[in-house]
Order: structure tokens, then C-alpha cells, then sequence
């Protein structure tokens, strides 16, 4: 097994496999270097002496510039690299050429079919409309989960601090936010609970709602009521018996909504699991469903790549408006465009945006990209479609949820235990960190960078998601972790 990867014929630098200390040897394409300081996992390499100014190529793509010469078989990070990236404007995008590519074996998963569409699991949401009821809808939770019953998994209660004081397009978020959640199709049914005076109020959310099932979609005002725990579970029970009798059945791919996401990524993100998830995704494109690319904060650097698949003239304009719109975001609240990586992706190896960037994009594969979502919005195309988030994983996963994904695929590399509002399969990066946290981890995607096969892989992988789709419950799912974050002064829409 090799102990170094250089990714691209192009690039001037290397990526350890596994920890590499000064003094020894490594074969590379170009012949042996000596290595003249330790190189954790996951780190940079010179595989050619690199001048001061000069630029530092990964994956094909410039990362940034030495900010001191560079020696090969240096280290290279912090110390010696930095970004290239200014806040500049946005390059131009252009349609990509249709290519014609094998279609894989059709698959199916068991799911439910219902009114609202097509869902994963079977599940009582209850729903604050307001923060001020929090306590509230957990208790209910708690005092219901008693009596699930049939295939009803269980009752779920998703508190947050929102639902009042917010004005304009914050306000407006929240309330999007909650509407595609209460009409998610993975809640067998779903509790609206209100307060009654507060800004995002029932009535105001029925407005966003439009037409509601009314056997899966119950509303409660606690103001309004002498018991609002009493009134509370007569609605839920009322909820559960109905669930109670939705049974799986066959349902092919192409039905299926994935989201792709990212977080505490190290220097092998990008090398193991994101291109392995990228296969998934082709695949899954392939078969008719969709994908969901999230965080936009972290495609720029690599924008470039993804603006050369756009499908159409609708999504050649509407992707780099996109972009553009998130720069001027972080310009508009004085904040520095590449302020990124975190100081967990820097320990992991990752130095620059681009770098960060060009990894982070390869979770969408390679297929055209035929659609463009703001925040809030759901998907309405089939195929691979691009939703505006910001990097937060809280954030950007509950936001892929209200998009409409059944689940959401996380890459790590450092490792995270939290879970969305859908089913979170976690794919680690590297073998040490699936055999250490074998409880936060569901596929080890590590083993690629010790010799296993990437065919093996992403079959294996794909039988994992449907699986999960089919009931098979995530790490995440069996502890109990499950969250919901609102973004907070997003982008006026």
C-alpha cells in the first residue's frame, strides 16, 4: 500500500496516508524524497521545490501560494501556504455538454407512500411554532411516546428559540423552515403547537402551508386551551392511531431525495469518503432521484468546477448569482470571505478555502446540475440541484431536510455525534476514527486508502442507503440524537 497519494498528475504536493516522519523516504512518481519534517495523516507534502508566490496545486487546482519557499519534502501548511482567495467576483458558469453514461440497475427501497409524498419512516413530529413552548411540546413527547404503537417509531418534538421578535427575512426563514418540516412525508403525523401571541403564529403558518392533510396535521394553541398537556395528547393520540396503520412498500430510487453534507473534515475528506459519496450520488441521479449540494460558503475556490455543469441557461444565471449573493453576505456583515477553514479541519490537514472547497465538492459527483434553491425553498427537480446554506451543520442539515432529502449523507473526518430532523448516516474519512467512535460512525469509507476497491465500496455504500431507507436505523437514530437550527439572519430572500 502506498503511504503517500498524489491526487492529480498536475499537483505539487502529496497527501500522507499515515503518519510520516523527517528523515524517511517516500516513492513518488517523480522518484524518491526524503521528507525533512513530520507529516501527520491527512497533510500536505512537496513533491518538487515550490518559490515563494508560487502556487500550491491540489486535486488539479491551485490552493493558494507559498508564503515562503518551500522545499521538496517540506510540510506544507499554515506555516508555508495561504489563500489566494480575495473576494473577487464570481467567474462566469456555462452549460455542460450531455454525456451519455451507463445507467445502473434500478433499486428499490420500502417506504411509505403518502398524500405528501413519499417517506422514510413513520414518525409523530411536534413542532413549536414559538420557543416559548418548548417545554411543552417535550413533555408531550415524552408522555405520548408511551403509547406509539402499529409502525409508528416514535414521538419526536423539535424545540428552537425562534417564532418571535424577528422581523423581515429572518422571520420569514423561520417560518419556511417550519412549514417544509410539518410537511415533511417522513411524520406520520405532525403536532403544530402555538402559543397564541407570538409573530409566527398558527394562523400565520397556515397561511405559508396552503393545503394540509388533515388526518396527519393536527394544530394546538396553548393560550387557547384550560390544558394544553391534556388537549396535547388527545390530538397525538389522535395522530398515532391514523400512523399507526401506514405500512412500507416497494418504491423505486428514483423517488428518493438525498442530502450531501460535510463537516469536521481532515485532509483525506476529499480523497475517501466525499468522491465515494459522489459516486452514490451519480448513481442515485442515474436511477432518476435526486441530490441536494449544500453549503455554499465552502464552494468558493472551487466554484469553477460545479459552474461548468450547469444544465441549463435557467441554472448557467441562477448558480452564480448564488455564489455572489453569499459573498456580498459576508461582506455585508464585515466579515472576511475566506474565513475558513476551522481549526478542526487545519489539524486535519486542510489549510486553505480552495483546498477545503475543491473537496467538499466532489460529495456531488459529477452530474449536471439542474436546479438552484434558496434557503427555505423545496426541491421540485429530479436530479442533482444546488440549495443555499451556510457551512453550519446544524443548520445546513436541517435546511437539506425542509428541502425535501429523506436523509442526509455526513462526511467526517474528526468525527460529530449529532443528527438532523432525517435519518444522518455518518461515512468516515479514515479507519481511526470509525474504530474509535463506532457508536457516531455507519460506513467507513477509510479502507480506500488502505487498497479496498471503489466499486466494492460504493456498492456497499449504496446497499447502506437504501437500507436506511428502508427502516434500518442510523448511529444517530439508535442514540436518540436529533437536532434542529434555524438560520439566524440569513440572506433576505
Amino acid at each position: 500500500m502506498s503511504r503517500i497519494l498524489q491526487i492529480h498528475p498536475d499537483d505539487n504536493v502529496a497527501v500522507a496516508l499515515e503518519p510520516l516522519k523527517a528523515g524517511e523516504v517516500v516513492e513518488t512518481s517523480s522518484g524518491a524524497v526524503t521528507l525533512r519534517q513530520n507529516i501527520p495523516q491527512g497533510h500536505k507534502l512537496a513533491l518538487m521545490d515550490i518559490p515563494s508566490g508560487a502556487v500550491v496545486v491540489k486535486y488539479g487546482f491551485p490552493i493558494g501560494h507559498a508564503t515562503q519557499a518551500i522545499h521538496v519534502g517540506d510540510w506544507v501548511h499554515s506555516h508555508d501556504l495561504a489563500t489566494s482567495l480575495d473576494g473577487e467576483a464570481v467567474t462566469s458558469a456555462s452549460i455542460a455538454v450531455p454525456t451519455r453514461s451507463v445507467v445502473p440497475a434500478s433499486r428499490t427501497f420500502q417506504g411509505f407512500r403518502r398524500k405528501g409524498g413519499v417517506g422514510i419512516r413513520n414518525e409523530i413530529w411536534i413542532i413549536p411554532t414559538v420557543g416559548c413552548v418548548n417545554s411543552v411540546a417535550e413533555t408531550l413527547a415524552r408522555i405520548v411516546s408511551r403509547d406509539i404503537r402499529g409502525s409508528v417509531t416514535g414521538v419526536y418534538a423539535w424545540p428552537h428559540p425562534y417564532g418571535c421578535s424577528q422581523t423581515g427575512g429572518d422571520q420569514e426563514h423561520t417560518r419556511r423552515i417550519l412549514c417544509d418540516l410539518i410537511r415533511h412525508p417522513n411524520a406520520g403525523g405532525v403536532l403544530v403547537l402555538g402559543l397564541g401571541c407570538e409573530n409566527s403564529n398558527i394562523g400565520e403558518l397556515k397561511k405559508l402551508l396552503g393545503n394540509w392533510d388533515p388526518e396527519r396535521t393536527a394544530f394546538l394553541e396553548c393560550q387557547s386551551v384550560p390544558d394544553e398537556l391534556e388537549a396535547g395528547k388527545v390530538l397525538l393520540r389522535r395522530l398515532i392511531d391514523h400512523a399507526a396503520k401506514d405500512v412500507r412498500c416497494s418504491i423505486p430510487a428514483s423517488e428518493l431525495v438525498i442530502g450531501l453534507k460535510c463537516g469536521g473534515s481532515d485532509g483525506l475528506s476529499g480523497i475517501t469518503a466525499n468522491p465515494l459519496v459522489g459516486r452514490i450520488a451519480d448513481r442515485l441521479v442515474a436511477m432518476g432521484g435526486t441530490t441536494l449540494l449544500a453549503e455554499v460558503p465552502e464552494m468558493f475556490g472551487a466554484e469553477g468546477v460545479l459552474f461548468r455543469r450547469c444544465a441549463d441557461e435557467t441554472v448557467q444565471k441562477e448558480l452564480p448569482a448564488l455564489v455572489a449573493d453569499f459573498k456580498d453576505y459576508f461582506i455585508r456583515h464585515g466579515q472576511v470571505v475566506y474565513e475558513n477553514p476551522s481549526p478542526g479541519n487545519k489539524a486535519g490537514g486542510i489549510t486553505t478555502l480552495e483546498e477545503k472547497s475543491l473537496g467538499c465538492v466532489q460529495k456531488g459527483g459529477s452530474s449536471p446540475i439542474c436546479g438552484v434553491l434558496s434557503y427555505g425553498q423545496r426541491v421540485q427537480n429530479r436530479g442533482l440541484t444546488v440549495l443555499q446554506t451556510p457551512g453550519n451543520d446544524l443548520v445546513s442539515t436541517t435546511a437539506l431536510a425542509a428541502a425535501g432529502a429523506h436523509m442526509v449523507l455526513f462526511t467526517t473526518g474528526r468525527g460529530t455525534p449529532f443528527a438532523g430532523p432525517v435519518p444522518t448516516l455518518k461515512i468516515s474519512t479514515n479507519t481511526a476514527l470509525a474504530q474509535r467512535k463506532p457508536r457516531w460512525i455507519d460506513f467507513n469509507a477509510g479502507t480506500l486508502v488502505q487498497g479496498d476497491s471503489w466499486d466494492d465500496a460504493a456498492e456497499a455504500l449504496l446497499d447502506r442507503v437504501m437500507a436506511t431507507a428502508s427502516g434500518l436505523a442510523t448511529c444517530s437514530e439508535n442514540l436518540g440524537y436529533r437536532e434542529l437550527a434555524i438560520w439566524k439572519d440569513g440572506v433576505t430572500l
